[in-house]
């Protein structure tokens, strides 16, 4: 959503999940607050770091997807792969109870190993009052599904959940370019540094917001309103005969940055991705400059730019740190966050 002022604006929203193939975000978190900055030369910062959630409910048929809270396994919950065996002692001694990042690469490589399609959330062992008591949309959800958790196993699968950075803002809201804010996540305010940290979530939404709402209110009187705008130019331009050149590129998008730019990266799967985004680019420039323009096509150059942009980013960063882990480069080497 962007609320524009004339010569103030703020970036309201600007989720990226859809970017990748499995995401938390609603539909319309293409990126497009990110992308239009970006556009405008606006500074935008530390995009590699993208969360991924390590459970949510998998079910490929729905987006988006829905989240398996990690205090289940903080109640006792087990995660096991499609074998029955309990792996997550094999990369952390705090097994189901290690941090979200670890969590999330574990069950990355176990997919990548056994070439499966998610691994299993067993609550089986616990109580069911006591997890219907603590759990209830848990529990309910995964009903009607057809899953009963107090007796079924969860299928769980890592998905899209937070982007740490975006717009580079300081203390205001304010970004590089003169009158124009930006929240939420559509904003990089530093709090998250390389990983995230729920909570901190709150103070960007509400502290950042109510600063960037005093420090732009004096000026507003300054506002001038153009009334001389000249209508958009579609000389040239034509309906989009089939709409499956738009939804199929979308899709080539979301699995190039599942496959090469995900959880676990390096250099080669980084460089892959690249080459087939930027194909991807030249098309949908000369899709969008001859065609009328259209929701869709927008929110797919949105996605291609911040796809872009995240490689980029994950390609200058040459260590492991937060959520950028590369097999390239498996330890952290700066002090930066």
């Amino acid at each position: 959503m962007i609320t524009l002022l004339s010569k103030v604006t703020i970036v309201a929203t600007g989720g990226i999940g859809n970017v990748y193939l499995t995401t938390t975000n609603p539909e319309i978190a293409t990126g497009d607050g990110v992308a239009m900055v970006y556009r405008a030369k606006g500074t935008i910062e530390n995009m590699e770091f993208v969360q991924f959630h390590p459970t949510s409910l998998y079910d490929p048929e729905r987006k988006p997807s829905f989240l398996i809270t990690e205090a289940l396994r903080g109640y006792g919950a087990v995660l096991k792969n499609l074998s029955g065996e309990k792996f997550m002692n094999r990369y952390d001694s705090r097994g189901s109870l290690a941090p979200r990042d670890i969590v999330a690469r574990a069950i990355d490589n176990e997919l990548k190993i056994w070439g499966d399609d998610h691994v299993w959330l067993d609550c089986r062992h616990l109580s069911k009052q006591g997890l219907i008591d603590h759990f209830p949309n848990v529990y309910e959800h995964c009903l009607e599904r057809g899953i009963d958790i107090t007796k079924d196993m969860i299928p769980v699968v890592p998905c899209a959940h937070y982007s740490c950075g975006g717009i580079k803002v300081d203390i205001n809201g304010q970004s590089n370019i003169d009158r124009l804010y930006a929240l939420g996540e559509a904003s990089s305010t530093g709090l998250h540094g390389a990983n995230r940290l729920a909570s901190n979530s709150l103070i960007e939404a509400a502290v950042y917001a109510h600063r960037a709402a005093i420090h732009s209110g004096p000026r507003l009187g300054e506002l001038t309103f153009e009334e001389q705008i000249p209508l958009w130019d579609y000389k040239g331009t034509t309906h989009l005969e089939e709409m499956v050149l738009i939804t199929q590129s979308c899709k080539e998008v979301q699995m190039i940055m599942s496959n090469y730019v995900g959880i676990v990266r390096s250099d080669i799967r980084l460089e892959r991705a690249m080459i087939r985004l930027d194909i991807l680019y030249e098309e949908t420039e000369r899709l969008y400059k001859k065609s009328l323009i259209s929701k869709k096509i927008c929110e797919l150059r949105n996605l291609i730019n911040v796809g872009y942009i995240i490689i980029k980013m994950a390609q200058n960063r040459h260590e492991s740190v937060g959520l950028h882990y590369s097999i390239d480069y498996p330890r952290r080497t700066s002090s930066e966050f």
